[in-house]
């Protein structure tokens, strides 16, 4: 039983990554890779301002911007993805990858996060499926503060996993929020 639910999460997993990454293609062919210039910091208060919207809508049960919160965690995980991007290169002063290289680098970090998703569930047995999508936007909203404490000490933790994690561990509960709304819509 346990496999054929790891065989779903699988499948679920790679459906929403393909739709991010769809949008993410897009958006090269739109602006290319101006999002090169972006600094760590600037990346993270992008996500931070998405997540604190989908908590600002599922707080109030309304929304005044057309645009639902679906919408919002595929931007936490492609902004997530850019920001291990940033990590492992370094901020560039001007574009610098075609669209190639940087769909490349979007599947490489998408593949890194389902690998470490199915580790995680393996361990603890997808417990994410009973928990709310409330409590993954707080999940996520926790990363974020974590993130930015280790960028206000210039990187440095003394026995906390790093930046990198933390964004891992962002694209995952945003995947896991997309799965489980697609399930209720279903």
């Amino acid at each position: 039983m346990i496999l054929m639910s790891s065989n779903k999460t699988s499948e679920q997993y790679d459906s929403v990554i393909q739709k991010c990454k769809e949008l993410f293609v897009n958006k090269m062919k739109d602006y290319g890779s101006a999002w090169r210039i972006m600094r760590l910091p600037s990346l993270t208060d992008q996500i931070f301002i998405k997540a604190q919207r989908i908590r600002s809508i599922q707080d109030k049960g309304t929304q005044l911007i057309n645009e639902g919160i679906a919408s919002e965690f595929i931007g936490i995980i492609n902004y997530s993805i850019i920001a291990l991007v940033q990590l492992d290169k370094g901020v560039a002063e001007q574009p610098d990858m075609d669209e190639k290289e940087a769909e490349d680098s979007f599947a490489y970090y998408a593949n890194e996060a389902k690998v470490l998703m199915g580790k995680k569930n393996h361990d603890y047995g997808e417990a994410w499926r009973d928990m709310r999508i409330s409590s993954l936007t707080d999940l996520i909203l926790q990363k974020l503060l974590r993130v930015k404490q280790i960028e206000d000490n210039l990187g440095k933790t003394l026995v906390s996993e790093g930046i990198d994690a933390n964004y891992y561990d962002m694209i995952n509960y945003a995947v896991f929020a997309l799965i489980k709304m697609n399930e209720e819509n279903d």
